[in-house]
């Protein structure tokens, strides 16, 4: 069927799928009136501009009629998992979860990940999470790597390491342990992560009693501190477990053709949990969204939000519960006071970043807002060891997978000024050799004599970029016209740049610690 055949459609309940000239599903629909809805796109003349990209790629119009809205409403949630559509709500979740990875390694690892970066990561052989916390994703592998001895070296190295002198490490890099026996260890370090931590501790207090038996006891040791220690874990996993949601309270703020959504998880009257999403505006995007959201998720007894919605998406939740759920559309009381509370929450996780910005460009008086700005540090171990790091921060956030690391080249000893001088000319002299965008400020760890310097390298490249340098000790902004700007301790702007520069400083240091390291190992 093509746009041409819409009134052979239905004026019935169902699904409507929009296919593309290749014959990919696009965008799929659900109507109460499968004719009336599809002919609406054709006949409004006022859509947004995502809507009219999708009407322009239509080339072909398919349908599955149902017998009622609430079925129309459970199938459509079906297709769009099946397709993923592109012209549907990307239901990708802005805060990412804490997961813990297997490797699939010889000698299995036990890493930290996020669930966006999982499907990325092929090695990786089994998942466990997610952890509604960061914080207690981390305490669990840390403690699981040192009670089980499990390895954290990325490839295994030729000789020991200090973890192995530590006793949280069996060194399988120097056949310390069996294959068999390290194994063992993982699996140990699984039975806890899949919550069977009461089920291992019976093992291991059977295991302790024979070693006991035996006066084994240097075993029995062992075995007893790894008893204490998933019993610990285990407490800490049943308290992330326990935790059922009855509301959740949801809000959105427009901003342009974008769409930022916060839900509020609120347990037996208590701020539990939040998530926020991101996503390009389109008709109906409430409706759609609950369907994908409670498709994939925990359906709570109560369901708050700031507008109303089609009595079917009760029914479509209920019947997904198999228990009564209820949408409620909250316009006074303390509902609304969290629904205000959730658009305060929005404003300051999507915008709190680019007020920074704009209040730094105000007191630099730049010209432009400075959404791309990279700051230098450098560090040296006695005049030894002289390093830079170099940090970029986009739209007032940390853009990691653009930091980079810097070993100075042009010569030995401790002198800031030519350091400063060679990183700012080899970073620079890259962008414009390769034609990328220059950073929209520069901003560099020190005084006047470390400005200048890179003042000079840029000169000398004929790189044209705004440059500021922050002076540690009184936090003293030097501009390269020769005025020093003396902040207020309370200003935003001052406060971004010490922020900025405090990052530039923590990464230099780790990178100098992560030489030192290597340089200890390497004479060792």
């Amino acid at each position: 069927m093509d746009k041409k055949e819409i009134p052979l459609l239905p004026e019935s309940s169902g699904c409507y799928l929009y296919e593309d000239e290749s014959g990919k599903v696009i965008y799929v629909g659900k109507a109460k009136n499968l004719k009336k809805r599809v002919e609406s796109y054709f006949l409004n003349k006022d859509l947004d501009s995502k809507t009219k990209a999708l009407i322009k790629n239509i080339h072909k119009i398919d349908f599955i009629a149902t017998d009622s809205e609430v079925e129309a409403l459970l199938l459509e949630n079906n297709l769009i998992k099946k397709h993923t559509p592109k012209y549907n709500i990307n239901l990708k979740d802005s805060k990412s979860y804490s997961v813990i990875g297997l490797t699939s390694e010889k000698f299995p690892r036990l890493i930290a990940s996020r669930t966006e970066r999982i499907k990325n990561k092929k090695f990786e052989s089994e998942v466990f999470g997610p952890f509604t916390s960061g914080k207690t994703r981390d305490y669990l592998l840390e403690t699981l790597n040192k009670t089980f001895r499990i390895r954290t070296c990325r490839s295994l190295p030729k000789k020991k390491c200090i973890r192995y002198d530590l006793g949280i490490c069996s060194a399988p890099c120097i056949n310390k342990i069996s294959e068999e026996e390290y194994l063992e260890n993982i699996r140990k370090a699984k039975l806890v992560l899949k919550g069977k931590g009461s089920e291992l501790i019976n093992a291991l207090e059977g295991k302790m009693e024979k070693a006991s038996e035996k006066k084994d006891y240097e075993k029995a040791l062992v075995l007893r501190d790894e008893i204490r220690a998933v019993n610990s874990l285990s407490e800490k996993q049943n308290v992330e477990r326990n935790k059922i949601y009855d509301e959740d309270i949801l809000n959105y703020l427009r901003k342009g053709e974008k769409i930022y959504l916060m839900i509020f998880n609120i347990n037996k009257g208590s701020l539990e949990n939040k998530r926020s999403f991101e996503f390009d505006f389109k008709e109906d995007f409430l409706e759609e969204f609950l369907i994908q959201f409670y498709g994939e998720n925990k359906i709570p007894k109560k369901v708050i939000i700031p507008e109303k919605v089609p009595s079917s998406i009760n029914e479509f939740l209920t019947k997904k519960k198999g228990s009564k759920s209820q949408v409620i559309f909250s316009k006074k009381g303390e509902l609304k006071e969290l629904l205000n509370l959730i658009l305060k929450n929005i404003e300051i996780q999507y915008f709190g970043d680019i007020r920074k910005v704009e209040d730094l460009k105000f007191v630099l008086n730049l010209q432009s807002s400075p959404k791309v700005i990279e700051c230098f540090d450098i560090s040296h171990l006695s005049g030894t060891e002289v390093v830079a790091s170099m940090v970029q921060f986009q739209n007032g956030k940390p853009y990691k997978s653009n930091y980079r690391k810097f070993k100075i080249k042009s010569f030995e000893g401790n002198d800031d000024f030519r350091a400063m001088n060679e990183v700012v000319r080899r970073r620079y002299s890259k962008l414009k050799i390769n034609k990328e965008p220059m950073p929209d400020l520069v901003v560099i760890d020190g005084g006047k004599g470390q400005l200048s310097s890179s003042i000079k390298a840029l000169d000398e490249i004929e790189v044209k970029v705004p440059i500021i340098s922050l002076a540690k000790r009184e936090e003293e902004i030097y501009l390269p016209d020769g005025r020093v700007l003396k902040l207020d301790n309370k200003n935003k702007g001052l406060l971004f740049l010490r922020e900025i520069r405090d990052e530039a400083h923590r990464f230099v240091l780790k990178f100098q610690r992560e030489r030192r390291t290597k340089r200890f190992f390497d004479k060792s």
